[in-house]
């Protein structure tokens, strides 16, 4: 999806390698919850990667659950190129609150 585009889809994923196996799904939506995911994002700095068949595979997911093996390789190449925008431009995000 298009960040600059009419949002349709939008799916939000974490991964904290201390305390998860794989990354999960924290937020999902099509149309105005798509929106404001995004919006979320772009105000906590939180790079957005545009890939509409990979949402399409992980909006079938529920909110809580990892993604599955077969996802694993598509998702380590997003986490890998924000790693990089980490490591070359610095992190952008703010510091995290213990949950």
């Amino acid at each position: 999806m298009k960040a600059s585009e009419q949002v349709k889809r939008a799916v939000a994923l974490r991964y904290q390698a201390d305390r998860d196996e794989a990354p999960k799904v924290v937020a999902k939506g099509t149309l105005e919850t798509a929106k404001k995911i995004i919006e979320t994002a772009k105000a906590h700095h939180i790079p957005i990667q545009e890939d509409e068949t990979l949402v399409a595979l992980l909006i079938q997911l529920d909110i809580g659950e990892a993604i599955p093996p077969e996802l694993y390789q598509a998702v380590a190449e997003i986490f890998s190129f924000i790693y990089q925008l980490d490591k070359n431009y610095g992190n952008p995000m703010p510091p995290r609150r213990p949950e």
